[in-house]
C-alpha cells in the first residue's frame, strides 16, 4: 500500500515516546467503566455511589456490571457477547485477544471452554486480569505484550479478536498485520473500533467541541479525537483516532476473506442524552435502530485467512 493511501494520522513507524506515552497514561487511568478512567467508583440508578477496590471480587462485579449495560443488545440470554462472539466454535480452541483491559471478555471466553490468551500494553490491565482470574478460579495466559510486537509464531490461534484498542496505536496496520499472521488458515478475526462517521464523532466531538467551543482553534483532529474520544474528564488519552469503513476495507483489513463490516450502535441512546436528559427514551425505537445502524460509535469487523 503506497504512503498516498495510508490512513490518515496513521505513523509510518510507532514512535518509543509516544508508545511509552500511551503505556502510562492508560496505567494511571485504566478502563474501570467508574464515574472516571482509574477510580472504581460506581453511581447507581437510585442514586448510591459506592467505591470498590481495584482487584477485589466486588470490583470486578460492578466494572462489568456498567461494561455488560452498554452492550446490552449483543449478549445472549446466557452468554454475554454471544450475538458477536461464537462461543460453542471454539469451544477447546485457542483464541488471543488483543487488549485486555480489566479482563471481562477473556473471563468469558474462559468460562466458555475457550484456551484463552490475552494480552495487553499496559501493565496494571496485565495484572487486574491475572487478578480476576485467580479470583474467579479461571484459567489463562496474560500477558504485557505489545500488539504490534506479538511473541507467538506464525498460524497459532483459532479466533483473534479485539475491542476497542487498536484505534489507540498509530501503529493499527501493524497490529492488525500482527493479528493476521498468528491466525491459523480457516481461523476467523474480530475487530472493534471507532467510527468516525458516528454522532459522538461527527456532532458531538466535531462539531460541539470543535465548532461550537471553538477547539479547533488550538487541536488539530487526532487531538480533538484523543481529548474527547476516552478520558475527557482527564483532558484525553494520548492517541485515539476513528476510522471509517472504507479505510478498514482498502487500508486495513484488504487481507481477510469473506470481510464483514457493521456498525454497533449501543452508545446511540446515551449520545442522544447529552443534547437533553432522556432524549434517547423518547424516540421510537424503530428510529433509535435506525439511528445506531448509521450513526454508531462502534465498527465491529469480522474476516477470515484463507486455508492455504
Amino acid at each position: 500500500m503506497s504512503d498516498s493511501h495510508r490512513p490518515e494520522h496513521e505513523e509510518p513507524d510507532f514512535a518509543g515516546q509516544k508508545k511509552d506515552n500511551i503505556r502510562r497514561w492508560w496505567a494511571a487511568a485504566p478502563m474501570t467503566y467508574g464515574e472516571d478512567h482509574g477510580r472504581a467508583v460506581y453511581t447507581f440508578p437510585d442514586g448510591q455511589i459506592e467505591e470498590a477496590e481495584l482487584g477485589s471480587r466486588r470490583f470486578f462485579e460492578l466494572a462489568d456490571q456498567v461494561f455488560y449495560r452498554w452492550n446490552q443488545p449483543i449478549h445472549l440470554a446466557n452468554a454475554p457477547f454471544g450475538r458477536i462472539f461464537d462461543y460453542d466454535r471454539y469451544r477447546g480452541a485457542r483464541v488471543l485477544e488483543i487488549g485486555c483491559g480489566m479482563g471481562c471478555m477473556a473471563m468469558n471466553w474462559a468460562r466458555q471452554g475457550a484456551q484463552i490468551t490475552a494480552i495487553d500494553l499496559n501493565p496494571v490491565a496485565v495484572e487486574q486480569t491475572r487478578q480476576r482470574f485467580a479470583v474467579f478460579g479461571l484459567e489463562g495466559d496474560i500477558r504485557q505484550v505489545d500488539a504490534e510486537r506479538l511473541p507467538f509464531d506464525d498460524a497459532q490461534f483459532d479466533f483473534v479478536y479485539s475491542w476497542g484498542v487498536v484505534h489507540h496505536t498509530p501503529g493499527i496496520r501493524k497490529a492488525i498485520a500482527e493479528m493476521y499472521r498468528v491466525l491459523k488458515p480457516g481461523g476467523r478475526a474480530g475487530l472493534m473500533l471507532y467510527h468516525r462517521h458516528s454522532i459522538l464523532s461527527k456532532i458531538l466531538v466535531g462539531w460541539e467541541e470543535g465548532y461550537i467551543n471553538m477547539e479547533r482553534e488550538f487541536l488539530d483532529s487526532l487531538e480533538l479525537s484523543s481529548r474527547y474520544g476516552d478520558g475527557a474528564r482527564q483532558e484525553g488519552n494520548p492517541h485515539t483516532w476513528p476510522v471509517t469503513p472504507k479505510e478498514i476495507r482498502r487500508d486495513l483489513m484488504p487481507q481477510f476473506d469473506e470481510l464483514d463490516v457493521r456498525i454497533l450502535g449501543t452508545d446511540v441512546p446515551e449520545a442522544l442524552n447529552t443534547w437533553l436528559p432522556q432524549l434517547g427514551r423518547r424516540f421510537p425505537l424503530p428510529f433509535t435502530k435506525a439511528l445506531a445502524r448509521r450513526w454508531g460509535w462502534s465498527l465491529w469487523m469480522t474476516g477470515g485467512k484463507p486455508q492455504w
